[in-house]
C-alpha cells in the first residue's frame, strides 16, 4: 500500500465492530498497551458479539484520516465527537 503510515502491516490483525463495517463513523480509536493491537470503534456497542476482526489497512481505507493516529503510542486512545473533527488523544 503506497504511502503506509503505520509501523504496524496492512494485514495486522485489528478490532472494529460490526456497526463500523456497516458505516458508523470510526469516533474511538485505542492502541492497547498489553497487545499493541489497534480498536477501531463507533461508541454504539460494547457487546461482544459486535466485535469484528479485520486488518489494519481495511480500517485505512475505510477512514484515511486514522493515518493521523499511525504514532499514536501503545496505552492511548484518540476520540472526536463525530467524523471530520480532529482527534484529540489521552492516556487510556
Amino acid at each position: 500500500m503506497r504511502d503506509w503510515p503505520f509501523a504496524d502491516k496492512p494485514n495486522t490483525a485489528s478490532i472494529t465492530t460490526r456497526q463500523v463495517l456497516e458505516g458508523a463513523p470510526i469516533l474511538l480509536v485505542t492502541h492497547d498497551d498489553d497487545d499493541g493491537c489497534w480498536q477501531f470503534l463507533c461508541g454504539t456497542t460494547n457487546e461482544s458479539e459486535d466485535a469484528r476482526v479485520v486488518g489494519l489497512g481495511q480500517m485505512y481505507r475505510r477512514d484515511v484520516t486514522l493515518g493521523e493516529l499511525a504514532d499514536l503510542p501503545e496505552g492511548w486512545r484518540a476520540s472526536r465527537s463525530a467524523a471530520g473533527l480532529p482527534w484529540h488523544r489521552s492516556p487510556a
